[in-house]
């Protein structure tokens, strides 16, 4: 195997283990709540974040949530699909050097998985991290989510100011 070629393949094995960092951190904190916080109990950490225990079945801002059930197997499709997708995508762009892309796409990557595995295992996303800015209370949220979020932002970034350019 020519030096190039391994470098490339380590870079794709590398942004893959970020994937599944991301996925192992939201499936050990997500036992954790489900292990020690009661189902829709509230914990406090400070006056704007608290812990609670939440069971979403729709997707974002619980979208679909009340949709009867049929949501769950169109999550598990969508997310099956974007994750290979994704995963397809980083092993193309493994020779580029696209750093900023690769990482947002590898931190979506490990969300969507980290929310795929509570679809299909439990029929819901546990979420626990709710942030509060005064009387207003932003949708409560979990590790996965925010993988996804800041690899969307990541994205975002690359496409608007380093899109075809090496990072690395």
């Amino acid at each position: 195997m020519t030096e190039a070629k391994q470098t490339s393949n380590t870079r794709f094995v590398a942004w893959m283990s970020v994937a599944m960092l991301v996925v192992l951190a939201d499936q050990v904190t997500k036992w954790a709540i489900v292990e020690w916080v009661a189902l829709y109990e509230k914990i406090p950490l400070n006056s704007f974040i608290n812990l609670t225990h939440q069971r979403n079945t729709g997707a974002a801002f619980s979208f679909l949530a009340d949709a009867g059930g049929w949501q769950r197997w169109f999550f598990v499709v969508l997310a099956t699909g974007v994750s290979a997708a994704i995963a397809v995508w980083l092993w193309r762009i493994r020779n580029e050097g696209q750093a900023i892309l690769a990482a947002g796409l590898a931190l979506v990557l490990g969300g969507a998985v980290g929310n795929l595995i509570d679809r299909i295992s439990l029929g819901y996303v546990t979420d626990f991290i709710q942030v509060w800015f005064g009387n207003w209370a932003f949708p409560s949220f979990n590790v996965a989510d925010a993988g996804i979020s800041v690899g969307a932002a990541l994205l975002i970034i690359d496409a608007l100011f380093f899109s075809g350019r090496s990072t690395e």
